[in-house]
């Protein structure tokens, strides 16, 4: 039952993650008009307004002027409350668990808005450092400066290899944008754990680009949005930092 409603709410919170992505980037007002076709402008009655099954339902499409709703609601609609249910497995109804799901809502819009706009709003990273800093302080008091360092470490190696990336090519490699989201990110989290997320990151990121180069899919100069990396990173380290550590120490016989 406990799974069922988690479950529910997070495909709730998914409904309406997708107006911030679409609205937030253009400075729209995330409650006024009501959720409406941006096509025709037709609203949307509440039964076609539930999450996944609405979709489903009406086979992707408005029931109005028929245009194709974009399969990213979909998918921020299933992946909302899959990422929820996986922390949820992870860490039960913990302080830990609310810290990260917090997170999770930082991180699906700006996920989304960087692959569809390659922007990383202050919107959502300022405030999210905020939040970030706040929780892990009324988590463990007593270490109120890890979540600073933190952020620090998150912002500062993202700048460093911006600023390295800029010397080799002479042009911008990594925006501003970027360096907050990692920082936002930090504020969650430990030293280690941001370092790692980064990490991984990046390696996750050089395969993609890899395999993309060699397929034809993307060209050496195409512009590949980091944001989403950095996102997956981040929930890497938070369910498997330890398990891939520990994996990796046993493999190069480090006891």
């Amino acid at each position: 039952m406990e799974i069922a409603v988690l479950l529910i709410l997070s495909a709730c919170i998914g409904s309406f993650l997708n107006v911030v992505i679409h609205r937030l980037p253009e400075n729209k007002s995330l409650i006024f008009p009501a959720s409406h076709c941006p096509e025709c402008g037709q609203k949307i009655k509440p039964w076609q307004n539930i999450p996944v099954i609405s979709y489903l339902l009406l086979l992707g499409r408005c029931a109005q002027c028929k245009v194709k709703i974009p399969v990213r609601y979909l998918i921020v609609e299933i992946l909302t409350p899959l990422i929820i249910l996986f922390l949820y497995m992870f860490f039960g109804l913990s302080l830990e668990f609310y810290k990260y799901a917090v997170l999770v809502l930082l991180l699906i819009p700006a996920t989304f808005i960087d692959i569809d706009r390659q922007l990383l709003l202050d919107k959502i990273t300022i405030p999210g450092m905020i939040i970030g800093l706040s929780i892990s302080i009324f988590a463990e008091p007593a270490k109120f400066y890890i979540p600073f360092l933190s952020l620090l470490a998150g912002g500062g190696l993202l700048m460093l290899v911006a600023l390295f990336g800029q010397f080799i090519y002479k042009q911008e490699s990594m925006g501003g944008g970027d360096i907050k989201f990692g920082a936002m990110i930090g504020a969650f989290m430990t030293i280690d754990s941001i370092i790692f997320s980064l990490f991984t990151a990046f390696f996750i990121a050089a395969v993609f680009s890899i395999v993309g180069i060699f397929s034809g899919r993307l060209e050496r100069r195409s512009i590949v949005p980091f944001g989403p990396f950095i996102a997956l990173g981040a929930l890497v380290s938070i369910g498997f930092k330890n398990q891939i550590l520990q994996a990796y120490l046993a493999w190069i016989g480090w006891k």
